[in-house]
């Protein structure tokens, strides 16, 4: 046999094992997409979560397969081997020079894996963030969208929400207590204060019984209401409001303090505020030049 014979069966097994490598590249890609997508529309009600907006684990996976086929096509042909080597070694290098010029992009990057990973919060749920409140809209690999209470989009990179302590309001339960406070006069009736407001808590249409069932046995006052502090000119009483979620919550803290505020006014609470004596520097010289003549 010939060394052109052998070089052509040579070829044809190499071009056999590039061609098997994609087939089972696309098989592998194709099974593997469908998986992900079955497996995220099955637990998508349950996880609260948006299918469509994880597509990019489904196009990495697809990109690492294709990847891995066209390395090894690289290999399985000796005279693409040396030049494949060649490729690779020079994308390592471009590689490292971009991650190293942009270390703030992958960082955000691998934040918003973990994100989709251990999921500290999900599309949907209410969380506060910095100074920032709102509804996540969206995550991505490199930011995460949060809608405010009054539909503006806050823009937080990923590498910052990994950094920060989060308050998520909706992740295992909406079911929350807000504490809504009301400061009354020293001189007014506590007791008759208490009444009016839990009068008005149980009258919001948002209000839930909080009360544990040890509690319910126990026939304790729903809503709970305590003296919380003894201020400068104004004693603090604390409403513990529980309600079906934070919007509700935030609704009812303001519909409280209206409707108790007038109830106040029609039975002789006071909502004190400070009182300042001021003294003007001509009269205390004014009384001294008179207590120096008496």
């Amino acid at each position: 046999m010939s060394k052109q014979e052998l070089l052509k069966i040579a070829t044809d097994n190499h071009l056999v094992a590039v061609f098997i490598a994609i087939v089972v590249a696309l098989i592998l890609s194709y099974t593997l997409r469908k998986f992900l997508t079955n497996f995220i529309a099955d637990r998508s009600d349950s996880l609260n979560i948006d299918p469509t907006r994880y597509n990019f684990m489904k196009n990495a996976s697809t990109a690492l397969i294709i990847g891995a086929a066209l390395a090894f096509t690289f290999y399985a042909i000796p005279s693409l081997r040396s030049i494949g080597t060649t490729l690779f070694a020079g994308a390592g290098i471009a590689a490292a020079a971009i991650a190293f010029a942009s270390q703030q992009a992958l960082s955000n990057i691998i934040g918003g894996v973990f994100l989709v990973i251990f999921r500290p919060f999900r599309v949907g749920d209410i969380i506060h963030v910095a100074t920032y409140s709102g509804e996540v809209e969206d995550i991505t690999l490199r930011h995460t969208v949060i809608k405010s209470f009054e539909n503006r989009r806050i823009i937080i990179p990923n590498a910052v929400m990994s950094n920060e302590t989060i308050v998520n309001s909706t992740i295992k339960e909406e079911k929350m207590c807000r504490f809504i406070e009301f400061g009354i006069s020293y001189d007014s009736n506590v007791d008759l204060a208490k009444k009016l407001i839990s009068e008005e808590a149980l009258k919001h249409p948002d209000y839930l019984d909080g009360r544990t069932e040890e509690e319910k046995k126990k026939e304790e006052n729903t809503p709970k209401i305590r003296m919380i502090s003894h201020g400068d000119f104004a004693i603090t009483l604390r409403t513990y409001f529980w309600c079906g979620g934070p919007i509700k919550a935030m609704n009812a803290h303001w519909d409280l303090l209206e409707s108790v505020k007038k109830r106040f006014d029609a039975e002789g609470i006071e909502i004190p505020f400070p009182y300042r004596t001021i003294v003007y520097k001509n009269d205390i010289d004014g009384e001294l030049k008179k207590d120096i003549k008496n």
